[in-house]
């Protein structure tokens, strides 16, 4: 039979560290360990050493809510995005996670029906009702004009991923998919082709519009003419490439490349050329963009042209908190890479 006392200490011994745990352990007060664990600049290295010591030695983990109280700030980041690429979506995720453990922070995912009649009001809600401290936005909705009023109406700062117009006071990070897929195009006509397909993106998305438009300007800068029958429209998802895919390759005269305005478009193209026992890349070279993991892990892996999504996403996260601080908008531009993997090579005789 258990002794009572038994249980009691038990219990103690599985009590989560309080603040107040943490002040006795580091021989300060509860304001100096709020203000080392909100990150304020009024304490002195060596205090901060000893409290932060205090913290891992203990284990503490601050209640978020009473944290936000004592700072008079919300410690939540909102993630807006409308999107079908379940590998963008979650390379964008691990991104602004990563950056919000850094700086204290935690975050809130919503995924929104771009096209819903209630979308303002269900952004008005969403940041009210949770009082984020700002919140993210990926396209489409970032370039909608019903969200941006929605925001601004409940005095909440954001910052853009990859937008398609420039905004007044708003602080955008992207690429630029013109230059990023004019590059992709160049490559393939550098490789020998002529005959180049194109898959576009969702057209309410901006970077869609400017990806298609490199393509163009890479044809037209090499001489070749744009064949309005080997581009066709996709959505982003993996079906839209499938349907777009077999309507390419079913024209009596296919091309001998598909450049795909994500990856997930691009990998749906593989699957549908076996269907016409094409061989990949000997009799159809297969481009993507994004970088994401479905191109590495498809076979042949595919060519593509990286976006660095995470690292876009943790630089929207540190303008966020800096924006909300200051103001004044930013604007940062993010490099792009050319990934050349086993999807294309130079075309058939």
């Amino acid at each position: 039979m258990k002794h009572p006392s038994s249980s009691s200490g038990s219990s103690d011994a599985q009590k989560p560290a309080s603040i107040y745990d943490v002040a006795k352990r580091a021989g300060v007060s509860i304001k100096t360990v709020s203000r080392v664990v909100n990150r304020q600049s009024n304490v002195s290295e060596a205090t901060r050493t000893r409290v932060l010591a205090a913290v891992e030695a203990l284990s503490y983990r601050p209640n978020i809510f009473a944290r936000g109280l004592a700072s008079e700030k919300s410690f939540l980041i909102g993630l807006l995005y409308d999107n079908p690429s379940a590998g963008y979506v979650a390379a964008l995720q691990l991104g602004v996670l990563s950056r919000c453990r850094d700086e204290g922070y935690h975050l809130i995912v919503e995924s929104l029906d771009a096209q819903s009649p209630q979308l303002s009001a269900q952004v008005h809600s969403l940041v009210t009702e949770s009082s984020l401290h700002g919140v993210i936005l990926t396209p489409p909705l970032c370039d909608l004009p019903a969200v941006i009023e929605a925001l601004k109406r409940a005095n909440t700062p954001f910052v853009r991923i990859a937008p398609e117009k420039p905004l007044a006071g708003a602080s955008d990070v992207r690429i630029d998919d013109h230059k990023a897929a004019y590059d992709m195009t160049a490559y393939l006509i550098g490789l020998g082709h002529k005959r180049i397909g194109f898959i576009k993106g969702h057209p309410d998305h901006g970077a869609a519009n400017a990806r298609f438009e490199g393509y163009r300007a890479a044809l037209a800068h090499a001489g070749l003419p744009f064949i309005e029958e080997i581009c066709v429209q996709g959505f982003f998802s993996y079906q839209s490439g499938m349907e777009a895919g077999e309507r390419l390759l079913s024209l009596k005269r296919r091309p001998t490349a598909i450049f795909a305005g994500n990856d997930d478009m691009a990998a749906a193209v593989l699957a549908a050329s076996q269907r016409f026992n094409l061989k990949i890349p000997q009799q159809l070279s297969v481009a993507g963009f994004d970088d994401s993991l479905v191109a590495q892990v498809v076979w042949p892996r595919l060519t593509t042209c990286r976006q660095p999504i995470r690292e876009m996403a943790e630089a929207a996260v540190a303008m966020l908190i800096q924006k909300s601080s200051d103001e004044a908008s930013f604007e940062r531009h993010l490099d792009h890479e050319l990934v050349v993997r086993e999807s294309t090579a130079p075309p058939s005789a």
